[in-house]
């Protein structure tokens, strides 16, 4: 028995390392190869490269379609993540309820996050179709007329919006459904018999409780949401007039469309820097052993 354990925690050991290694290869190699990249004038990733130091940087960051794309990446990333967890407690309080079908009803609201992007992109197109899409008849017939969705600056931004807050959404509420599960019923309880009602138990017992997994959540849909490129470029791919175009689909725009792969690269790396600080400043106020900043 004790050589099967021994050889058991070896084995382990071996796919632990491995599996470490193979995230190393698929992650850290692309990321140094972009930085490196990124110091270069190229005009593909085969061609001679130019060695031009920071100036694809310099360059980047005197253009005001960056500045203009951080600023739409920080819009999108703000106010989807403002609804998604608004949305999520919403639906995690209701789903906590219980009522008839609850387990029914709980695998469903799963479902949109089950699919993939493109078929949610795809599903959206059709809705609003300018011709034949079903959204655009039901507005027509309320007297909306033909509303330009992919046209118009704002509602390309809308639509892009909630397309991702309904893909979205759903992980954040079983996260918080989860953290529901936590809590315990005696407080509610200690609560009620103090005279609390409703409200004042949610924004007293329930609010505070779901603290941790807050912070954790607005952590991760921080980092995937500024992120994000499958769903704007397969829905808007940056336009009208580059009205949706963040950080990563200017990245993307550079490299592979304009032959500027030196300048995407370094757009990629200062997201990836920000990002980063983004991270540092988060666990510096919000360590893992939840005693916050000294400072």
């Amino acid at each position: 028995m004790l050589s099967f354990r021994t050889n058991s925690d070896k084995l382990l050991l071996v796919a632990f390392i491995a599996s470490v290694a193979v995230t190393l290869v698929l992650i850290l190699f692309p990321v140094l190869h972009a930085i490196q990249l990124s110091f270069y004038r190229s005009e593909s990733f085969v061609s001679d490269r130019t060695w031009v130091g920071l100036g694809n940087y310099l360059r980047m960051l005197g253009e005001s379609g960056f500045w203009r794309a951080f600023g739409i990446g920080v819009t999108f990333s703000v106010v989807t993540i403002l609804l998604q967890v608004t949305l999520g407690i919403a639906c995690a309080l209701l789903l906590d309820q219980p009522f008839f079908g609850r387990p029914v009803i709980r695998g469903l609201a799963v479902l949109p996050y089950l699919l993939p992007t493109v078929v949610v992109a795809v599903a959206f197109q059709w809705l609003l179709d300018g011709s034949l899409g079903l959204f655009t008849i039901w507005a027509e017939r309320l007297g909306f007329g033909r509303p330009a969705w992919f046209e118009d600056a704002t509602m390309a931004m809308l639509v892009v919006v909630v397309a991702s807050v309904w893909t979205w959404t759903p992980f954040v509420t079983i996260s918080f459904l989860a953290a529901l599960q936590t809590i315990p019923k005696s407080l509610y309880e200690a609560a009620r018999v103090d005279g609390a009602g409703p409200w004042k138990r949610f924004w007293h017992v329930t609010i505070p409780m779901l603290v941790p997994m807050l912070m954790v959540i607005v952590l991760l849909r921080s980092i995937w949401m500024f992120n994000k490129f499958d769903i704007i470029w397969l829905m808007t791919k940056g336009g009208p007039l580059s009205a949706t175009e963040h950080l990563p689909v200017m990245a993307y725009r550079k490299a592979f469309l304009q032959y500027d792969v030196g300048g995407g690269a370094a757009v990629a790396t200062l997201s990836f820097a920000v990002l980063s600080i983004l991270i540092i400043v988060y666990f510096y106020f919000y360590p893992l052993d939840g005693k916050g900043s000294n400072k």
